[in-house]
């Protein structure tokens, strides 16, 4: 499942998807616990860009990409994987209620746009 014989991410299962979950079950959590989110975007942020070695990511800052989201923090929703912009919509978070919406999201400050995907390929070290 996982096209290990041909390389060819594209055509492979993914396995059960949550990155459009991620930062509303951190922040969730987070949150219960007394935790700022400037705690959660370090966590998520700029923690992960100094481990991977992303430059230019991981904070809103001159000479970084500005990549960041627009999120309502006090928004609670319940998850239904038939809203879920995953190939498989398979989650363990289905029924379960999660506060924090993603809004908008900026790549290197222009907006997304779901239905027109742009991105590169990051090195270590490079971006």
């Amino acid at each position: 499942m996982k096209e290990l014989d041909t390389g060819d991410f594209g055509t492979a299962w993914g396995g059960i998807s949550s990155l459009q979950l991620g930062l509303p079950v951190v922040w969730t959590q987070a949150r219960r616990r007394g935790f700022s989110l400037a705690d959660v975007a370090s966590w998520m942020a700029h923690g992960p860009a100094r481990l991977a070695g992303l430059r230019r990511k991981g904070l809103i800052a001159p000479g970084y990409d500005a990549d960041f989201c627009v999120f309502a923090p006090d928004e609670g929703f319940t998850v239904d994987p038939a809203r879920l912009h995953h190939r498989h919509p398979v989650t363990p978070y289905a029924g379960r209620g999660l506060v924090g919406v993603v809004r908008d999201t900026i790549l290197r400050g222009e907006p997304v746009d779901p239905a027109r995907p742009r991105g590169r390929l990051l090195a270590r070290g490079g971006a």
